[in-house]
């Protein structure tokens, strides 16, 4: 079981797992979960060439680095954007710019896969920042483009952007989402090459 634990907590990401999820995903029952999380647990902490360990929040399980490797994480994702920033990252970031303020949830929804990591790593370079809390359900915080990123794409404002294409048809929005990462990957790399 410790395997299927942590491919789901794997997948989730920063939202974890709760154990009604896992409950609802296994077989086995509600007990055996609990002891399989914590011997899970109990594994990750003891073993020495694992950087991961496994943190519980309520009713809701997720991995996390150890507090060991916080100052190498930090100097990972403090270094200067001096390599390109991944597809996941664009995408997100392109999200951000034309449609802050936004909630993970809803940038999850238009790329169709989880943001979680894209958001952390887009954080911790100073290029999309907190922009309060959306007033739903849970609070979600809503995200937006920080002055790092006006000041580092040299822009004076958001209406310096490309336009966004328009969608002929409503189903059209996976093309228009493809068009306006690629047009934005472009500019974002333009810029990169000039610093």
């Amino acid at each position: 079981m410790t395997a299927e634990l942590e491919s789901l907590l794997y997948v989730a990401g920063d939202d974890g797992v709760s154990l009604d999820e896992f409950d609802h995903l296994l077989t086995a029952s509600r007990a055996t979960i609990k002891r399989a999380l914590a011997a899970f647990a109990d594994q990750l902490r003891a073993d020495t060439q694992r950087g991961l360990v496994l943190f519980q929040f309520g009713e809701r399980y997720k991995m996390v680095t150890k507090k060991v490797y916080a100052d190498l994480i930090k100097r990972y994702f403090a270094t200067p954007l001096t390599t390109n920033l991944s597809q996941a990252s664009l995408e997100t970031l392109a999200i951000i710019t034309y449609q802050q303020p936004v909630t993970r949830i809803a940038i999850d929804e238009i790329r169709g896969v989880q943001s979680g990591g894209a958001l952390q790593r887009l954080m911790l370079r100073k290029l999309i920042e907190e922009r309060g809390r959306k007033n739903a359900p849970g609070r979600p915080i809503l995200y937006g483009t920080s002055a790092f990123f006006m000041d580092y794409f040299g822009l004076k404002s958001l209406a310096d952007l490309p336009p966004l294409p328009t969608a002929a048809t409503p189903t059209d929005t996976t093309a228009t989402n493809q068009d306006l990462f690629a047009q934005f990957e472009a500019q974002l790399k333009d810029k990169e090459e000039n610093h």
